[in-house]
């Protein structure tokens, strides 16, 4: 029998499929759990106590949270325009150039406050202009953005490694990084803003660009839902042709979505290169422009859905890491494991158990 066709409501929609799907890809962990011959149900309790259960837990959970939310946006502001934006990675790559650029040209001349929003300025403009090279070619060209956005991962990659070694790395040294920046080059952590609730967050690396995830959830709400430009792109995403016949220019609407969505990602690089490292190296993304499409997915593209999806990857990130501590035979490997069958089930098999909760629902509401 094929899937019924009745709309779900929003609370079974954006709230127990997703949770239908974390506990199946929680099942199937704990499985593998099992087959180490380790007590998963005490696995869990590491994990949670690992990313809440402690002050430091909690400020790298919501360190990690903060990169996942602005990635996913990059991917939800795409999506919406009917965009597969997977250059997340090689965007926010190329926008820690900026970020690093504006650092090292004012931390010894502007006040932290200035240089952190000329950071922000040149973060975004940097990912913005990267995205928009793949944006032009499937407007103009009718290149697939996915294709493209992947080749420009990989050239970003290449790029930052030739500058850092060759350009940026301090005359002497041999890593590929930049120097360090001075006090005034670093975004301030928020210990003392934990500390208002009670939060001693110790040597965790979060930091005030958590509050410009924040601000970037309620803009990209007022731009995709209460503007024009909005209701354009979201017009086009869901029916390119009825758009174009509507009058909406196709290449205008390519071009400012992937734009915003690249100008997303690049805010990102605020969080771990001014943040945390004060200085810019070749790993600093760590595969937060991945881990984005997962959150952007499972957040159902919606900014309230997508900072409680960080929040969760942001857990999982930083309880397995306790839980790799904590136990040998849980090897760091199987953590990322654990944290990839949470996006196969959340994202990938995003509709597994829509066409059974439907049934059911249907059932229930007299649909049947």
């Amino acid at each position: 029998m094929s899937a019924p066709q009745t709309a779900l409501p929003g609370w079974i929609d954006y709230g127990l499929i997703p949770l239908t799907n974390l506990l199946l890809a929680f099942l199937v962990a704990g499985c593998l759990v099992l087959l180490i011959g380790e007590n998963p149900i005490e696995a869990v309790q590491l994990m949670l106590e690992g990313a809440l259960g402690f002050g430091e837990g909690i400020g790298f959970t919501l360190f990690y949270a903060t990169s996942f939310i602005l990635t996913g946006l990059a991917v939800a502001v795409a999506f919406h325009g009917g965009l597969f934006n997977i250059g997340g990675e090689g965007q926010a790559y190329v926008a820690g150039l900026g970020v690093t650029l504006v650092a090292l040209s004012f931390d010894t001349t502007l006040h932290w406050s200035l240089v952190m929003l000329l950071a922000m300025v040149a973060a975004a403009l940097f990912g913005g202009l990267w995205a928009l090279v793949p944006a032009w070619l499937q407007a103009k060209r009718g290149s697939h953005v996915v294709i493209t956005t992947i080749m420009f991962n990989f050239i970003a990659s290449s790029l930052m490694v030739y500058l850092l070694v060759n350009v940026l790395s301090p005359e002497g040294s041999m890593a590929p990084e930049s120097r360090t920046f001075e006090v005034d080059g670093r975004i301030p952590k928020l210990d003392g803003f934990m500390q208002w609730f009670g939060v001693d967050i110790g040597s965790a690396p979060l930091n005030a660009s958590f509050f410009v995830a924040l601000i970037a959830c309620v803009a990209v709400y007022l731009l995709i839902w209460k503007t024009r430009l909005g209701y354009e792109i979201r017009a086009f995403g869901a029916n390119p042709t009825a758009a174009a016949y509507a009058g909406i220019n196709p290449v205008r609407i390519t071009l400012i979505a992937m734009m915003l969505s690249g100008a997303l990602a690049g805010l990102m690089a605020l969080n771990p290169v001014m943040g945390d490292q004060a200085r810019l190296n070749v790993e600093f993304v760590g595969g937060a422009g991945f881990v984005g499409i997962a959150v952007a997915l499972m957040g159902r593209a919606h900014p309230v859905g997508i900072v409680l999806a960080s929040i969760l990857f942001g857990m999982l990130y930083q309880g397995g890491a306790e839980l790799a501590f904590e136990k040998p035979n849980i090897t760091r490997d199987l953590v990322i494991a654990i944290q990839g069958l949470v996006i196969l089930f959340v994202g990938a098999l995003e509709h597994l158990t829509r066409p059974w909760v439907a049934r059911a629902y249907a059932r229930v509401a007299g649909g049947e």
